[in-house]
């Protein structure tokens, strides 16, 4: 899976335990596709400052995910849900 597209699935399930900053950064690089250089713009701090939070806020959500595992557990439920039948298939979407 692209790296860019398993963060962005990451930041989904975790995104709330990160800094108010950390999300703001995430959200501008990932998610709004701007530049270090616009985001350092955008926020009056250097562009390695930009770089290292990123890096960082990378490695928390990958730690999140190694020990939480509520992403892979999440692929395991929507693959349990297509192999059954209809009638509760629709019951637990409806739920979830």
């Amino acid at each position: 899976m692209d790296d860019r597209l398993y963060l962005s699935d990451l930041y989904d399930y975790y995104g709330v335990l990160l800094t108010e900053k950390q999300q703001l950064y995430f959200e501008d690089y990932y998610f709004n596709n701007f530049s270090l250089a616009e985001i350092s713009d955008n926020y009056g701090v250097s562009r390695n400052a930009i770089h290292k939070q990123l890096r960082d806020v990378e490695l928390k959500l990958k730690s999140f995910e190694e020990k939480l595992k509520l992403y892979n557990k999440g692929i395991k439920i929507k693959v349990l849900i297509e192999n059954i039948d209809d009638n509760i298939k629709g019951q637990i979407k409806e739920l979830i």
